[in-house]
C-alpha cells in the first residue's frame, strides 16, 4: 500500500501531532508500506531548529518527507503553515508517487495555507480514497487568541464552524480518536466522523523504575528539587493550554498551601515562557522551566515528579496523560475536554471543575498530603495502557486505510 499523507506540523517541532506522527510512521515503514508525507518547511526556524534537516527527505525504509514553502502560523514564532503556492508542487508530487490513499492531519489548518482543501481534488481525480482526521479544537481556540467581546468571539466561532463542517464533510470519511470529542463533532455537522483508537504511545519507554535518587541534580543541575513534591506540566506555553487559569490561581493557591514544600516543573516553550516565569516568581522562587524536552527525556522526567498536572481544557485526547500514567504518577485535569477521557477520579488522577480555581486547590492538597494516595493512582495508572500501544492504535489505522480502499474499488 502507498499512503501519502498530508499535515499540518511534523519534527523538529514537538507537539501531540507531530510527535505521534513520527511513531505512526516508524511503524509503516517497519512493516513495510510506502509512505510520502507533506508537511511545513521549517529551515526559516533553523535557529529553533537546528536539526531540521534530520527530518526532510528520505527519513526511513520507504518514508520520503517533502518539505513544503510555508510562512508563519498565528504569529507563533515557533510554528509555521503550508503557504498556498506550494499547492502546485504537492500536486506534482502525488501524481509522481500515485498513491492508493490520502490521509490529510487538520484539514483545517491546512485550508488557510492552501486556500483549498487539500488533497481531495487530486482523490477525486486519481479515484481514490481521502480520509481527514480531526486533532486540535481549533473553534475553541478564538477566545484564547481574539481579544474581542465574547459577542464577536461567538460571531467569529460561528463563522469558522461553517467552514470547517464544509471542509472535512468534503472527505470520505472524517476519523476522531476520542469518545469526548466525537459527540461534538456530529452535533457540530461533520456528517461522515468516526471514531477510532489511533493515538498512541511507547508504554515500553516509560516506567516508575525509571525513579533514580537525586535525578535532578544529576541531569539538570538542581538538587534542591529532588527533596520537594514535583509538580510537571508538559505542553506549550501558548493560552490555549490553559495558562491563564493557572497564573490566576497562585494567589489563593499560595495560601492554600505551603509553595515552599513544591517544586514546579515546566517542560515546554512559547510565547508565554517570560510571563509564567515572572507570574509563578511572585509567589514561590520554586518553579523551573527547563524548556523544549526531546521525547526521548520525557519518560524519565515524568518519572521522577510526583504529580502531572494539566489545566487544558481543549484538547481532542491528551497524550500526556496517558505518558504519565506510563510513569506511574497520577494526574490532576479539569473535567473537560479530551484529557478526562481516560481519568477515573479517585483510581488514577482527579478531575476539577473547569475555572473553579477552590476546587483545584482541594484536589491539589489532596494529592501533595497523601503520598500513599499518588503512590496507588499511579500503580492503577499503568493499568489503562495496554490498548494504546502503537502496535494496536496504527494496525487500526492501517485496517480503516484498506477498507477505504476496497470500498473505493468496489464503487468503480
Amino acid at each position: 500500500m502507498k499512503i501519502a499523507i498530508i499535515t499540518s506540523g511534523f519534527l523538529p517541532v514537538l507537539d501531540g501531532v507531530t510527535v505521534s506522527s513520527w511513531a505512526r510512521l516508524k511503524k509503516l515503514s517497519q512493516w513495510g508500506y510506502q509512505v510520502l508525507l507533506f508537511c511545513p518547511d521549517y529551515s526559516s526556524l533553523a535557529t529553533l531548529y537546528p536539526n531540521w534537516k534530520e527530518y526532510t527527505d528520505t527519513i526511513l525504509p520507504g518514508v520520503r518527507v517533502v518539505n513544503l514553502p510555508s510562512t508563519p502560523f498565528m504569529d507563533l514564532d515557533f510554528e509555521r503553515n503550508v503557504a498556498f503556492w506550494s499547492y502546485p508542487q504537492l500536486r506534482k508530487e502525488l501524481k509522481q508517487f500515485q498513491p492508493d490513499i490520502i490521509h490529510v492531519d487538520e484539514p483545517e489548518r491546512l485550508f488557510f495555507g492552501f486556500f483549498r482543501i487539500p488533497g481531495v481534488d487530486y482523490a477525486k481525480q486519481a479515484g481514490i480514497p481521502c480520509v481527514s482526521f480531526f486533532r486540535t479544537n481549533f473553534l475553541d481556540y478564538a477566545e484564547d487568541y481574539f481579544p474581542f467581546p465574547p459577542q464577536i468571539i461567538a460571531v467569529i466561532q460561528w463563522i469558522f464552524k461553517q467552514i470547517f463542517v464544509w471542509i472535512y464533510n468534503a472527505y470520505d470519511v472524517t476519523l476522531v480518536s476520542s469518545h469526548v470529542t466525537y459527540p461534538k463533532l456530529i452535533e457540530m455537522g461533520i456528517k461522515n466522523t468516526h471514531y477510532e483508537n489511533l493515538l498512541g504511545f511507547d508504554a515500553s519507554q516509560f516506567h516508575p523504575n525509571l525513579r533514580q535518587t537525586n535525578f535532578f541534580q544529576h541531569h539538570y543541575q538542581q538538587p534542591e528539587i529532588d527533596q520537594k513534591v514535583k509538580m510537571i506540566f508538559v505542553g506549550r506555553l501558548t493560552p490555549d493550554k490553559g495558562w491563564d487559569f493557572t497564573l490566576k490561581l497562585l494567589p489563593d493557591l499560595a495560601k492554600a498551601i505551603n509553595l515552599d514544600n513544591i517544586a514546579w516543573i515546566i517542560a515546554g516553550d512559547g510565547p508565554m515562557r517570560d510571563e509564567i516565569q515572572q507570574r509563578f516568581q511572585q509567589f514561590t522562587p520554586h518553579v523551573y522551566l527547563l524548556g523544549r524536552v526531546t521525547p526521548e527525556n520525557i519518560p524519565a522526567l515524568l518519572a521522577n515528579c510526583d504529580i502531572h498536572v494539566t489545566t487544558s481544557e481543549k484538547e481532542t485526547r491528551g497524550l500526556t496523560v496517558l505518558e504519565a500514567f506510563a510513569a506511574g504518577i497520577p494526574v490532576l485535569a479539569p473535567a473537560a475536554g479530551g484529557v478526562m477521557e481516560n481519568i477515573q477520579p479517585e483510581w488514577n488522577g482527579l478531575l476539577y471543575q473547569p475555572q473553579n480555581s477552590s476546587d483545584f486547590i482541594q484536589q491539589l492538597k489532596q494529592l501533595i498530603e497523601h503520598p500513599s494516595l499518588r503512590q496507588n493512582m499511579g500503580k492503577n495508572g499503568r493499568k489503562e495502557i495496554k490498548q494504546f500501544s502503537w502496535d494496536h492504535t496504527v494496525q487500526n489505522l492501517v485496517n480503516l486505510w484498506k477498507r477505504q480502499i476496497e470500498g473505493q474499488k468496489n464503487k468503480r
